[in-house]
């Protein structure tokens, strides 16, 4: 996934979603330097700086970068970003805790990615050193068909933004694909479209548990939202917490 063109979207989008920010605050207290997996524009980040934490973001756009930085710039933050692939990123340090926030996982799309990026995390944490993330649990809309979720948005000019998608879901690889159709109404009743297509590889409970193993981390601790509590059946998220062995 490019999320080059995507990121100006992305920050509409989700720059407002708080539901994880106090969980990722509270488990980096106290866990010396942190690295942020897909750390996007820095919404996490941003977050966690503010609360002192040393963190460092690691995100694969360019674009997101630039925004990332746009926003210490704005809020008058020191935020350390490195563009680099998850699964070869070369940092040359070792975190006393990883964190993948906000399914940033779920951009890899086949067991030998995911396998390789565990890996290459694992050797970049300390001994014994924690690996916390987030993943959603897979339940999904209608397929093939165009839907609008209440994603409108408005510009100081008087312009109009309303989000369409339309899903389609490949089971056998487990593969989530959402086409956005973004439509702009102009002050002068204008309308542009632009179109972006994001696909997403989505996870069992169980499948996570095993990739982790294999990867040399201990058994997660798994709760199904970010208050705590059992995963369960009406979970929307699936939170692990585990430790490099």
């Amino acid at each position: 996934m490019d999320y080059d063109e995507f990121a100006e979207l992305y920050d509409d989008q989700y720059d407002v979603y708080r539901d994880d920010l106090h969980f990722y605050g509270k488990v980096t207290e106290r866990q010396g330097r942190v690295l942020e997996v897909g750390a996007g524009t820095g919404r996490v980040t941003a977050f966690l700086a503010r609360r002192g934490v040393d963190v460092v973001g690691l995100e694969p756009s360019a674009r997101m970068i630039e925004r990332g930085q746009a926003r210490a710039a704005r809020e008058g933050l020191n935020l350390t970003f490195v563009q680099g692939d998850v699964k070869t990123a070369q940092l040359h340090e070792r975190f006393g805790m990883v964190i993948a926030p906000f399914n940033s996982l779920m951009h890899l799309y086949t067991p030998n990615e995911q396998l390789q990026a565990l890996e290459n995390l694992r050797a970049h944490l300390q001994p014994g050193g924690r690996f916390v993330f987030d993943l959603y649990v897979p339940r999904f809309g209608k397929m093939n068909t165009v839907r609008h979720e209440g994603e409108t948005f408005h510009a100081p000019d008087g312009g109009r933004t309303d989000v369409f998608l339309v899903q389609r879901h490949d089971r056998v690889r487990q593969h989530i694909t959402t086409e956005y159709h973004v439509d702009t109404t102009h002050p002068d009743g204008a309308l542009t479209r632009r179109h972006f297509t994001l696909t997403q590889r989505y996870y069992t409970r169980f499948e996570v548990e095993w990739l982790l193993r294999f990867a040399g981390f201990e058994s997660p601790r798994v709760t199904g939202s970010f208050q705590g509590g059992p995963l369960q059946k009406g979970s929307d998220v699936m939170v692990f917490d585990t430790r490099a062995l």
